[in-house]
């Protein structure tokens, strides 16, 4: 018989959401915590069985996901969308590459460079990691002399910093939207509010739910296309030329989703996983 397999290192809300969802299903599921473990000898896991990665660590889930799939294993997300979403410079290639709107960047590979092309963009800009998540060491820069001060602090926090991922500041009223596309199909989006201009939920952001309309609807099915991922977590800027895609998630945190729409992901794409064990997907 297929099984389940939810894989975590920190038991959050979607953790929880997830293996109530499995257990009413009645489909068997092995809940690990994946530091209690080695591979190969402390994860059994059957050729057709589903395996979903939901490590905080993206590294942790990108590794794993890896040697699932040497052996055959299907995973969620796959480790192609796990890398692809995971870095912020790949994201913003793939999605010029799909002719997907984005708010403009740039990226510079020194730190003259970085503060040369950050005065050209015109600030207000902002610096990202390219790996990172939660809104964490983002930094809005105002001027030159700011510029110069983050970039100096970069260079001395090791190698991935040394790549300077640079996005024109955008005004958005206060909120972002977040929207989660299941499978393909959009299943739920929220608008995240903020005094602060980090509106992560993480960072103490409020939730409403919105509507999905055709416009957005559309965009969420082209940023699948270009990611094929299983459950996206897409975030979004709204101004008077439509959508734009701010990032994209390839490991979703989803509990202000349900906070702000009541609707059942977990159970949701706990039935998409049964689907797959199934073969009917």
């Amino acid at each position: 018989m297929n099984e389940l397999w939810i894989l975590y290192s920190r038991l959050r809300t979607e953790e929880k959401l997830l293996k109530k969802a499995a257990d009413k299903t009645g489909v068997r599921c092995n809940f690990v915590d994946l530091r209690g473990i080695s591979w190969p000898e402390g994860l059994k896991v059957g050729e057709n069985d589903v395996v979903l990665c939901r490590c905080v660590s993206q590294a942790h889930n990108l590794a794993i996901a890896r040697l699932l799939e040497s052996r055959g294993v299907r995973t969620v997300n796959h480790s192609s969308v796990i890398e692809a979403c995971g870095d912020k410079v790949f994201t913003a290639g793939l999605l010029d590459m799909a002719g997907l709107r984005q708010p403009r960047y740039s990226v510079a590979f020194s730190p003259e460079e970085a503060v040369k092309t950050s005065e050209s963009m015109g600030f207000p800009v902002v610096f990202k990691p390219p790996v990172g998540s939660w809104g964490r060491l983002l930094s809005k820069v105002n001027d030159v002399d700011s510029a110069e001060t983050v970039v100096e602090h970069k260079s001395f926090m090791g190698p991935q910093h040394q790549t300077f991922f640079i996005q024109e500041y955008v005004e958005k009223d206060g909120y972002d939207v977040r929207a989660l596309v299941l499978g393909g199909k959009p299943i739920t989006a929220i608008k995240r509010k903020s005094r602060h201009w980090i509106t992560n939920t993480a960072r103490g952001g409020d939730v409403e739910g919105m509507e999905i309309d055709q416009t957005m609807a559309d965009v969420l099915k082209k940023v699948h296309d270009v990611f094929n991922g299983d459950l996206l977590a897409v975030d979004l800027f709204h101004d008077d030329q439509g959508w734009s895609v701010n990032e994209v998630n390839g490991q979703a945190e989803f509990h202000g989703s349900v906070e702000g729409t009541e609707v059942d992901v977990a159970g949701m794409l706990v039935d998409h996983c049964i689907s797959l064990m199934e073969g009917s997907l």
